[in-house]
């Protein structure tokens, strides 16, 4: 069978290396735990053994090129290791209980290997630009379902968004490398199948021939069946498989490795594998060493009634900790704040509103404010601009995909609508709507969540009134808008009117943006909103 050697993880953030030199080349024979490979990372020079013996058929890299972490190194084809079946030499001493037994356990072990062969692993694919791992956050399946291609498997939560795994072809769920909880690599196996269309035939058994037994010949007692069933299963099994840390623990407990049940596919030995063996024979033997007891597992003690609750920082929460420090700590913020009179932009909405609903589109006032900023921006693109890692270049950006901070039940989340300035105030209505839904649900796409220019955020849904937002990096502003209040104010004759004003917030890179060009810029974009029909003049 042939198999590809997957880069495993060689430190701590390290996601390639380089390929100093290959210690073996196609068509040749190795053994288990021979050296195969030099690599360089960044840090060290590691050499990489080979996890099984067999015939290399391919090497996927030259000596000079990047190898990828998770990706595959090279394939060898594995020596045959139990994947047929021979025949069971059977005890002249055995009675047909015994043999029967042989018998239906050889029978088990061949149509087990005949499965495994033809499961597949699938492997979790690249699910956002720069992501290396993921959360597992649900199953919706258990091992023995089956399913059909492009049923829902698994939602995984990356540092971005909440992504939902579909199945690759038809089959049956044969086991799942992860529990709810725990962080799985990308280009590594999520789940395994056996597919609906793989024709796993029962392996061939050699008839165990049944010595005749004289009358008088008393029955076999049970302890000498079981050792003759193990006898047989060992014969079966043949080389154990397992890593070489794990048979370092099987020679420190001097345990025969390969009387130890596996776990992992294809009857792969883990290090919980050898504990258990070992904590079984033990028991067995009646005496419990104090060195494994410590590596049993133990019950956790009672907490106490006011035991501090430690969670993990995953996800969304991980990626918003992330930019935003990096954003703290690389860009010098200064505010600019105004108030701005939304009273005839409230009038108008009121007139289109039911236009907008009779083509089943919700018309709020952030549609109206992003087409404001996106014709601001025309006439001071350095708003709509990004600046290169060590600020010696400003990056103009051709479209305004203006990004909308969304209170998900996830997290902060912060999709963006494309091209603002080429929609109509009822096809970004309609955008927003559908990435304000996909946020709370957690399922925004990575291509929403990528390419966005500037952002809002409306603290005033929720009650706030005042902001100091944080620029999102690449970005170089933002602006918080505050809740809509009825407040009195004094019109041309110096009469006390009824306003609706809405107070804004805005945070700029001070590195490229001064204060005299966001002020200019938040006036011509607030004369938009206080005068919509102004908008007219200047659409395109």
């Amino acid at each position: 069978m042939i198999k590809d050697f997957i880069l495993p993880d060689i430190g701590e953030g390290i996601v390639e290396c380089e390929l100093v030199e290959w210690l073996i080349k196609e068509g040749d024979r190795i053994e288990e735990d021979q050296p195969v490979a030099d690599v360089m990372t960044d840090k060290a020079l590691v050499q990489i053994p080979a996890p099984h013996a067999g015939l290399v058929t391919k090497l996927y890299y030259k000596q000079g090129d990047t190898a990828k972490v998770h990706s595959p190194l090279f394939a060898v084809d594995l020596d045959e290791e139990g994947d047929s079946v021979a025949s069971v030499p059977v005890s002249p001493a055995m009675d047909p209980a015994a043999v029967a037994a042989v018998q239906s356990q050889t029978a088990a072990a061949a149509t087990q290997a005949s499965t495994a062969a033809a499961t597949i692993d699938f492997i979790l694919p690249d699910i956002g630009e720069g992501i290396i791992e993921c959360e597992v956050v649900e199953w919706m399946v258990a091992v023995g379902d089956r399913l059909e291609e492009d049923q829902p498997v698994v939602d995984v939560m990356t540092d971005k968004a909440l992504v939902q795994i579909p199945a690759p072809r038809a089959g049956v769920v044969t086991k799942l490398y992860f529990a709810q909880g725990e962080v799985a690599k990308v280009h590594g196996p999520l789940f395994a199948l056996l597919p609906d269309d793989a024709a796993v035939a029962t392996a061939p058994v050699t008839s165990v021939s049944t010595p005749s037994v004289t009358p008088a010949a008393p029955a076999a007692p049970a302890a000498a069946v079981a050792a003759s069933i193990n006898s047989a299963a060992d014969s079966v099994k043949g080389k154990a498989l397992a890593s070489p840390a794990v048979r370092r623990i099987a020679r420190e407990f001097d345990i025969d490795i390969r009387q130890v049940p596996g776990s992992g596919k294809n009857g792969r030995i883990f290090k919980e594998d050898i504990l258990r063996f070992q904590q079984s024979a033990e028991q067995a033997a009646g005496s419990v060493d104090a060195t494994t007891a410590t590596l049993a597992t133990v019950a956790p003690a009672t907490a106490a009634s006011a035991e501090i609750r430690v969670e993990k920082i995953r996800g969304i929460k991980a990626a918003m900790a992330r930019q935003m420090t990096l954003s703290s700590s690389t860009i010098p913020h200064f505010t600019y704040g105004d108030e701005v009179d939304v009273t005839a932009l409230l009038a108008l909405r009121t007139q289109l509103k039911i236009k907008a609903e009779q083509q089943g589109i919700r018309l709020t006032l952030m549609p109206f404010i992003m087409k404001a900023m996106a014709l601001a921006i025309q006439k001071f693109p350095i708003l709509n601009s990004q600046v290169n890692a060590d600020c010696t270049e400003i990056h103009y950006q051709p479209h305004c995909n203006i990004g909308m901070a969304v209170d998900s039940k996830l997290g902060l989340m912060v999709p963006n609508i494309k091209k603002v300035e080429t929609l109509s105030i009822l096809q970004i209505a309609q955008e927003v709507t559908r990435l304000a839904e996909a946020a709370r649900a957690g399922r925004v796409s990575p291509a929403d969540l990528q390419g966005g220019t500037i952002s809002i955020s409306n603290i005033g849904a929720l009650g706030g009134t005042y902001a100091s937002p944080v620029v999102n990096p690449p970005e170089v502003a933002i602006v918080a808008l505050g809740k809509t209040q009825t407040l009195p104010r004094f019109n041309a004759s110096g009469d006390v009117v009824a306003r609706s004003l809405m107070n804004i917030s805005w945070s700029g890179d001070h590195r490229i943006i001064d204060g005299g060009t966001i002020a200019r810029f938040s006036l011509l974009w607030q004369s938009y909103l206080e005068d919509p029909s102004l908008m007219l003049l200047d659409l395109s």
